[in-house]
C-alpha cells in the first residue's frame, strides 16, 4: 500500500521532477563531452522527445530512421536502465536490434533475463506529445522491468 501512494505521489510532480525526466537529463549530459550544451536548459535537450500531433502528421507514414532519431531511442532506454539498476542492484544491459527501415526491437537484459521486451514500428516517427507523456512511457518501462527482476530474481542474478 505504502508503495502505491509513493508511485502516486511521483505521478503528481511536474514531469520535470519526476525520476525518469532528471535521469533522462543525466544520461543527455553525459553525452557533452566537450561542453557545447553547457548553455542549453535541461528541458531544452529533452525537445526531439516532443513530437506533437501536427508534428507527427508531418511526418511520411514509411520512412527510414535517421542515426539522429536512433540515438535519441537509444538515450531512452539507456535511462530506463539506469533507473532499474538503481532500484534493483541488477546490472542491465540494453540490446537493439532495427532494419534500415525502422523496425525492429529493443531488449533490456539483466543476468540472463529479459526484463523490458520493446517491439519497434516507425522509429522515424519516435516522440511523445507532452513531458508529462514522456515521463510516464519511460516510468513504465522502469516498473516492468524492476517488477520482472522481483519476479525472477535469480535468473536476473544469475
Amino acid at each position: 500500500m505504502a508503495e502505491t501512494a509513493a508511485a502516486a505521489v511521483v505521478e503528481a510532480a511536474p514531469p520535470e521532477e519526476r525520476p525518469f525526466i532528471k535521469e533522462l537529463i543525466k544520461v543527455w549530459r553525459a553525452q557533452d563531452t566537450h561542453g557545447a550544451w553547457e548553455g542549453r536548459k535541461d528541458l531544452d535537450l529533452l525537445g526531439p522527445y516532443i513530437v506533437d500531433k501536427e508534428a507527427r502528421r508531418a511526418l511520411p507514414i514509411i520512412g527510414d530512421p535517421d542515426p539522429e532519431t536512433i540515438w535519441h531511442l537509444e538515450l531512452f532506454f539507456n535511462a530506463i536502465c539506469l533507473l532499474i539498476e538503481k532500484e534493483t542492484r541488477v546490472m542491465i544491459t540494453p540490446m537493439l536490434k532495427m532494419s534500415h527501415e525502422g523496425f525492429g526491437r529493443m531488449v533490456l537484459i539483466g543476468g540472463r533475463l529479459i526484463v523490458v521486451n520493446k517491439q519497434l514500428r516507425d522509429v522515424h516517427r519516435f516522440g511523445f506529445d507532452t513531458l508529462g507523456k514522456l515521463a510516464e512511457e519511460g516510468s513504465k518501462y522502469v516498473k516492468q522491468g524492476v517488477d520482472m527482476i522481483n519476479q525472477f530474481p535469480e535468473v536476473a542474478k544469475y
